[in-house]
């Protein structure tokens, strides 16, 4: 919502105004100065100081257009400067670090992945921060003006405070990740849970583009889901994470690393599915899983030529999801349901089997329309990260710390 002469903290209100222009311009540019008025719903000397700021911040340039229908002179548009503006997004997987160089139009520059084993003598934190620096040493020669720092990964998290309570993988107990790494580089810092991020990314870039109301199930070495509604992210609390991976689907189940037993993480994530695929294969002589090593691609391989055992298991695993995505139908009445996992291979194995849940088990006028469809980009990368920068030059946050140098 763009705020002009309503109650309330200037420097919000700024905030929330530059935002919105930044995007209008990211959006439509080369786009005129009246025609941003328009847009934004604010008066010509509002879009004038802010424009004026952006200009002499060298965060917007201008640049001559035609405009449609017009025999003229050229009109003076604005378009975004993102090239000398740098940020770093990183991702934090299993046993490994993405780090990368992007600009502010979230275009790569450099990326790289480093180890970054579950058992080290160093703690986590200072692993993450000595890669880190490192990373810059090794690239000072592209650097241009860093803006800010955006990590995504697998956890726990109080995204406010940049706090990780508790991944997978690593053993760690309330990580400072965020307050660190601000007091190393001085950037702002913006943590998410990858899942969360990789939703973003998907509504700013991706599957769910101009779509206002969105389920991302992701399903991978975690499981978990993004909201979109209304077209904007959902929020709650210190966190953006729909926690269906810790939602618990059997008391008697197996520890998760949260502390419950039997969450759907320990019976729908990959590693879960390979294991009980594994299991299966003792009492299974005769399927096609014998013949190569057991991977997600020869499970989804498998499946689709139509070996019972790994049809089975793909097919449980899609139900498992299938029964909680259905619950959040009832809640969300999304447009579609986004599904970002590896066993996309195997689509057309695995979405009807979600799908089937949803039209069974939610409400018919909530589901009878409703598309379940493959995430644009794979949960590799760092896009997510750019993600993160982007809302936070649209949202105002960011951008507002530019804009004051």
């Amino acid at each position: 919502m763009i705020l002009e002469g309503q109650p309330g903290h200037i420097d919000r209100i700024k905030q929330i105004n530059a935002g919105a222009v930044y995007r209008l311009i990211d959006l439509y540019g080369p786009i005129s100065r009246i025609d941003l008025s328009r847009e934004a719903r604010l008066a010509p000397a509002s879009i004038t100081k802010i424009v004026r700021e952006m200009l002499e911040a060298h965060l917007v340039q201008e640049t001559e257009f035609e405009e449609a229908g017009s025999r003229g002179r050229p009109a003076i548009g604005l378009i975004l400067d993102t090239v000398a503006w740098h940020h770093l997004a990183v991702r934090i997987g299993k046993g490994e670090m993405t780090l990368a160089l992007r600009d502010l139009s979230s275009r790569l520059v450099v990326e790289e992945q480093r180890p970054l084993p579950a058992e080290a003598d160093e703690p986590l934190l200072s692993r993450i921060i000595a890669e880190t620096d490192a990373f810059f040493i090794r690239h000072q020669h592209r650097l241009e003006r860093l803006t800010a720092i955006a990590i995504t990964l697998p956890g726990i998290l109080d995204v406010k405070r940049g706090i990780v309570h508790r991944m997978p993988f690593y053993s760690i107990n309330d990580m400072p990740l965020g307050p660190a790494l601000e007091q190393r580089t001085g950037l702002p810092v913006y943590i998410h849970h990858d899942i969360c991020a990789w939703t973003l990314a998907e509504a700013l870039f991706g599957a769910s583009r101009h779509t206002n109301d969105v389920i991302q199930v992701v399903i991978d070495h975690n499981v978990g889901a993004g909201v979109i509604t209304g077209g904007q992210m959902l929020h709650g609390g210190s966190g953006t994470l729909i926690e269906i991976g810790h939602t618990q689907v059997d008391p008697y189940g197996q520890l998760c690393y949260c502390g419950n037993h039997g969450c759907l993480e320990t019976v729908a994530s990959t590693t879960a599915m390979l294991e009980l695929a594994a299991q299966r294969m003792r009492t299974t002589p005769h399927s096609v899983l014998h013949q190569r090593p057991l991977t997600l691609d020869s499970l989804c391989d498998a499946a689709l030529t139509g070996d019972a055992l790994a049809r089975d298991v793909i097919i449980d695993v899609g139900h498992s999801v299938g029964r909680i995505v259905a619950i959040m139908v009832n809640l969300f009445h999304p447009q579609k349901i986004l599904i970002g996992s590896p066993l996309n291979r195997a689509m057309d194995i695995l979405h009807p089997a979600i799908a089937d849940c949803i039209r069974r088990q939610s409400l018919p006028d909530y589901s009878h329309s409703i598309s379940v469809e493959p995430t644009h980009f794979h949960n590799t990368g760092t896009m997510p990260g750019a993600a993160l920068v982007k809302d936070a030059l649209y949202n105002g946050t960011l951008l507002v710390k530019l804009l004051q140098g």
